[in-house]
C-alpha cells in the first residue's frame, strides 16, 4: 500500500485538478484502493455471482472469466476451468 505522504499528494491533486473537496478526494483515493487491493479469488467468485445473474452458463461464464483476468489489473495465475470451478465452490 502506498504512504500516507503520497496519498495526501494525490488527494491534493484531485482537490487542484477536480471539484472535489478534500473529504470527497480523500473518499475517492480510499475507494479506489479498496478496489484495487481485490484479489483474483475474490475477483472469480464476484464476477461469478454477476455473469451468473446475466443469465450466462457455467461454460460460457469460465471462458469469460479467462479472459478476464488476464486483463485485469493483478498479475492472476493462468486458471484452468477445474480451478476455477474449485476458487468458487470450495
Amino acid at each position: 500500500m502506498s504512504e500516507p505522504n503520497e496519498l495526501e499528494e494525490l488527494v491534493a491533486h484531485l482537490v487542484r485538478t477536480s471539484r472535489l473537496t478534500a473529504p470527497e478526494a480523500a473518499k475517492v483515493v480510499d475507494e479506489v484502493l479498496a478496489f484495487l487491493s481485490e484479489q483474483p479469488e475474490d475477483f472469480v467468485r464476484r464476477r461469478h455471482r454477476s455473469l451468473q445473474q446475466e443469465g450466462l452458463s457455467n461454460s460460457a461464464i469460465f471462458d469469460r472469466l479467462s479472459v478476464e483476468l488476464a486483463r485485469w489489473r493483478f498479475r492472476a495465475p493462468a486458471y484452468s476451468e477445474r480451478q476455477l470451478r474449485r476458487v468458487i465452490y470450495g
